[in-house]
């Protein structure tokens, strides 16, 4: 099959419609801002194990790596793996998280901060992480649109109009429902995506080249050789040191049901992301043997999922496939958007009127669903490389996030001052290293911790007894 039947668009277009009627469905739950942004803290160890499992598997992780992968093998791999060892050690404290969130009714980063340092400490990392996902959000819209443009280039839609559709749909279910239409809409992507994605097209591929024996002798083994640099090193840093501060799965420990559930969810989730990585991998490989000209057919490497979709399956199973792609941008897109809609509302505007009506609250809460919304659909207008966009946010957020995240958490002797002078320093060395053309090859993330780490534990250090903080 080397195209997408009108059959194959009617179930994509009904998986997105459905995913529109359970967004609109959940929003008679939402009756205050802890149902919006917490689910009423009613998740349970299953429900995790999907939402976590289909937010990190992610549509620009899926795509980018993939992409990565048809070019340059196992070295898409190499940068899940920190990845993966990271949000095994976040599952080892996602129990405290839930703890301190229960006792002191702290259901974000920010607030976390506000409680030990104050709300400058707040307010300064509220607005990182509102860029932090803002970018992630772009990256999804730009994967989405990808496949998009891929579905309707019979009907010559192009990949702005793929964009636009991307973003409409993502405002209407996230800004309806809050945290409750995402996890849930996520439990069902996460089957979709599992089944229909990482299943039946490593396996319909590997069919279509003739057998798995065929296809192993067919891998170039070049791509299996590891080629380590500087560039390399500061992405696999990024990934392990962005996992500290993931500020959505913070949000769904905060949410969990209890801490034990808060800390099997997230090390299952992590478990089968595990095993979806190596078959991106495998889908790569096969793309490389059934599809040489990708790039040139289809314009990116980053089509090679959706590509192999197409040309391995039958009308009907194609269309179940491609729903189970969109399942995995949308599944991410809709967390990530929650979380700049809640650091925005709650943790910058609510700061500034302190005395915002609940009522007030919500509204601006599905307000700031469009802007922000329509910010991603901007910044995935201008780079329309899903991996591109994801990998420069990742390297900013985690220079300048991750380890005062893990110190508000764990470290006593962390100050405001420390905490305040490590994010600035942290994210403007990752800057400057980036805007100098990253040095030696390096980059920008390692440079960036490091200065990072040096500030907060002098900094807190020379403030602590003068301005101690309390711990949480």
């Amino acid at each position: 099959m080397s195209e997408v039947t009108v059959l194959d668009m009617l179930i994509v277009g009904a998986y997105l419609l459905g995913m529109l009627l359970i967004g609109v469905r959940f929003m008679k739950r939402v009756k205050n801002r802890e149902d919006f942004y917490a689910a009423d803290h009613s998740l349970g160890t299953p429900v995790l194990l999907a939402t976590v499992c289909a937010t990190i598997i992610g549509g620009s992780s899926m795509m980018g790596r993939a992409g990565l992968g048809y070019t340059s093998g196992i070295e898409c791999l190499m940068t899940a793996l920190p990845y993966m060892v990271g949000m095994f050690l976040f599952s080892a404290y996602a129990g405290r998280i839930y703890d301190v969130g229960e006792k002191h009714g702290i259901s974000s980063i920010p607030s976390l901060f506000e409680f030990r340092f104050g709300k400058k400490a707040k307010v300064l990392i509220a607005i990182l992480i509102a860029f932090a996902m803002m970018g992630t959000v772009a990256s999804q819209v730009t994967a989405t649109a990808t496949i998009i443009k891929l579905l309707g280039s019979n009907i010559g839609l192009s990949y702005e109009a793929g964009a636009l559709i991307a973003t409409v749909i993502f405002i209407i279910y996230t800004g309806a429902s809050g945290l409750f239409g995402v996890v849930y809409t996520d439990v069902l992507q996460f089957f979709m995506l599992v089944l229909f994605v990482y299943i039946m097209v490593p396996i319909s591929s590997i069919t279509s080249i003739g057998g798995l024996g065929k296809f192993l002798s067919q891998i170039d083994t070049q791509y299996l050789i590891p080629k380590v640099d500087g560039r390399l090193l500061g992405d696999i840093l990024s990934y392990l040191v962005i996992t500290m501060a993931g500020a959505e799965m913070w949000q769904r420990a905060f949410a969990a049901k209890n801490r034990k559930a808060a800390k099997r969810g997230m090390f299952l989730g992590t478990a089968v992301y595990a095993v979806c990585v190596c078959m991106i991998l495998v889908m790569a490989l096969a793309a490389q043997q059934l599809l040489p000209n990708l790039v040139e057919t289809y314009g990116s490497s980053e089509a090679v999922i959706p590509a192999l979709t197409v040309v391995s399956l039958p009308a009907g199973l194609t269309g179940l496939a491609l729903a189970g792609v969109f399942s995995v941008m949308m599944s991410t897109a809709d967390s990530y958007l929650l979380v700049s809609m809640q650091t925005v509302v709650e943790d910058i505007a609510k700061t500034a009127k302190p005395d915002m009506s609940e009522k007030t609250e919500l509204l601006l809460s599905r307000l700031m669903s469009v802007v922000l919304a329509f910010s991603a659909l901007a910044i995935a207008l201008y780079v329309q490389s899903a991996y591109t966009i994801l990998t420069t946010i990742y390297n900013f957020y985690a220079a300048a996030a991750g380890i005062p995240a893990l110190a508000a958490l764990y470290w006593k002797k962390a100050t405001s001052a420390g905490i305040i002078a490590s994010v600035t320093g942290g994210f403007l060395t990752c800057a400057l290293w980036r805007a100098a053309g990253s040095p030696l090859g390096l980059g920008p993330t390692l440079p960036g911790a490091a200065v990072c780490l040096i500030l907060l534990v002098s900094v807190s250090l020379l403030t602590y007894k003068k301005h101690p903080s309390r711990m949480a």
